[in-house]
């Protein structure tokens, strides 16, 4: 889509990865969601990065995000991009928008928060921390920290600070509150702050925590809806304690369903391909994917399935938008991308198709069998449904058959009688004119007449050697006459 000026500027919303690997499958539904929305509302499409967490941090994930976000054409009005020069790049008036990059924004808003008495300095030690969890535990209660620090004197803080003790920042969670919100998605939430953690605010290391960083840039980047996944949902009330102790404008919350596998639990790198880096090398078009995502968790209030981007930014809504988790189907996933294949010209689907070709020939050997590659694809196409396919069947065409003699009978033929078929379909293909599949197919079946299953199964076979393949008209007009003949004198051999 054309990136023109948005019009709405109301309506603002982001998605923000954080560079510690590619991104899956939720990130990408979750990120296509909000950038329908935003389409469909004429608002703006943020990105920005998240990578405050550093000792996961991975530099070479960055551009590869924005790699597979331009591979899946979803276009950024404001953040980070890459440039014509595929580039990291950043565009906007708000930023910068990688997080690392605005450590002294958050130092401002965290002096802040000290200055009303909402942050508290936390000195205790990771194995200190660790025994307190067990003991919890072991009492079956929450594993919560158990506010040691939270009432320091202000000079014994200091004195800590000036040892060069190891800190951390933490939130003051009010006590006997109830934090209530509405989810456009959910809808409304209430939890007590009794079971609400003092949250990190600050690491020891400066960086902030996803929640302290995520409420202070939505607000300055200004974030009108927060999408993103339901496992946010308990840490909801910790973002709007910060909002309401800055005393800003609460977002609306828009939290969507997970994804789940067939075992119905959330998908994971356990259960099998979730990176859309996978996807992509098995050579699903993007916009299957896409329109194969937008169904996950959203009703488009009709039977349609297969939608154009334009039918999706029309069509979609919050308000479609399931509370249950949406299962990854991957049958669902390989017939609408199917769909979108048989659509694409030939041309397209070999141009497409050359990684795969390539790995299964030399280059000679592709240059030389190339009109043989362009019949392959005409008649393989409809049944594809990756690109990685093409080559699935290249076995028949391009190697040797093996099979069983019994392979060859229709029904109950007898060896004579299947010796007579061949003999009489050989005959009729040495005649017959290979050139055009129509006049060959017309040419054969009219030679026949209505002894159609006693002559096309067994020369079916014979060219193939597969119990299930092609028609037997496009296996002999993809290997011409010459090999059609050998491998119908082969079958003969079979059943002398």
């Amino acid at each position: 889509m054309k990136n023109e000026k948005a019009k709405n500027d109301g309506v603002r919303v982001r998605f923000a990865p954080s560079p510690t690997g590619t991104i899956h499958i939720g990130n990408l539904r979750t990120a296509f969601f909000a950038w329908l929305f935003a389409r469909n509302q004429k608002g703006f499409f943020l990105v920005r990065v998240e990578d405050t967490d550093r000792k996961r941090l991975d530099e070479k994930a960055i551009k590869k995000i924005f790699e597979t976000l331009n591979w899946v054409g979803l276009d950024i009005d404001e953040g980070v991009h890459l440039d014509k020069s595929f580039k990291i790049s950043q565009k906007g008036n708000l930023g910068p928008y990688i997080q690392s990059e605005r450590l002294e924004i958050y130092q401002k808003y965290i002096q802040e928060l000290f200055d009303k008495g909402k942050a508290y300095y936390c000195f205790c030690s990771a194995e200190r921390l660790k025994k307190v969890r067990e003991r919890q535990q072991a009492q079956n209660r929450p594993p919560m920290y158990d506010q040691k620090c939270r009432d320091l004197a202000p000079e014994k803080v200091q004195e800590k600070i000036k040892n060069g003790e190891e800190y951390v920042i933490r939130m003051k969670i009010p006590k006997n509150e109830v934090v209530k919100f509405t989810d456009k998605v959910f809808g409304d939430i209430a939890v007590e702050t009794a079971t609400i953690d003092d949250q990190i605010l600050i690491k020891s290391d400066g960086f902030p925590t996803y929640h302290f960083a995520v409420v202070i840039d939505d607000h300055l980047m200004k974030i009108s809806h927060v999408i993103r996944g339901e496992e946010w949902i308990p840490s909801t009330p910790k973002h709007i304690l910060l909002y309401r102790f800055f005393e800003w404008k609460l977002p609306k919350f828009v939290h969507l369903p997970n994804v789940l596998g067939e075992d119905k639990k959330k998908l994971s790198k356990r259960q099998g391909d979730v990176s859309v880096e996978d996807f992509e090398k098995k050579g699903y078009p993007p916009e299957a994917l896409l329109n194969f995502l937008a169904l996950l968790g959203w009703n488009p209030k009709s039977n349609q399935e297969i939608m154009s981007q334009k039918e999706l930014i029309e069509k979609f809504s919050i308000a479609g938008l399931h509370k249950a988790g949406a299962i990854f189907n991957y049958q669902k996933l390989d017939w609408i991308s199917g769909q979108y294949l048989k659509n694409k010209s030939d041309e397209e689907i070999l141009e497409k198709s050359q990684c795969y070709l390539k790995e299964y020939f030399e280059v000679d050997q592709l240059e030389s069998n190339d009109e043989k590659i362009k019949k392959i694809i005409a008649v393989e196409k409809p049944r594809i449904k990756k690109l990685s396919d093409i080559t699935e069947n290249f076995g028949i065409y391009f190697k040797n058959i093996e099979y069983q003699k019994d392979l060859l009978k229709w029904k109950d033929m007898g060896d004579a009688d299947i010796k007579k078929a061949l003999e009489t379909v050989s005959k009729i293909v040495s005649e017959a004119d290979l050139s055009s599949l129509k006049i060959f197919q017309k040419t054969v079946l009219a030679s026949i007449g209505e002894a159609r299953g006693e002559h096309l199964w067994p020369l079916r076979v014979a060219l193939s050697g597969q119990e299930k393949s092609a028609s037997p008209f496009e296996l002999a007009w993809i290997l011409g006459k010459k090999e059609s003949l050998k491998r119908i004198k082969t079958a003969l051999e079979k059943v002398n």
